[in-house]
């Protein structure tokens, strides 16, 4: 039987410095969930620098990892939360599906 797709409601976003060295920031709207997200922008780590400041304003719980495809180190961030510090770095993000 498949398995439909489903979505957190809400944005999570971080903030990230470019490659060209300017800070940037990025936003999911309404993610997919569950599942794993690799964040375009910071997924190498040859070639860019950790995102960090996450804020999750999902109506979901998520975990954040220093890795691509949500490993290495995780935090758990919880729904509709405040943002983090500067100093809660990621590469990837894993929604949870759990409210």
């Amino acid at each position: 039987m498949p398995v439909s797709a489903s979505a957190a409601t809400g944005d999570f976003s971080c903030h990230y410095i470019g490659l060209d060295g300017t800070p940037q920031s990025a936003t999911l709207h309404d993610p997919a969930s569950p599942g794993c997200i690799a964040l375009p922008e910071v997924a190498d780590p040859g070639s860019s620098e950790l995102a960090f400041a996450p804020h999750n304003d999902t109506d979901e719980w998520v975990m954040v990892f220093t890795e691509p495809y949500c490993t290495g180190d995780s935090w758990t961030l919880c729904p509709h939360g405040n943002p983090a510090t500067d100093r809660l770095t990621m590469r990837s993000v894993f929604m949870t599906g759990r409210h």
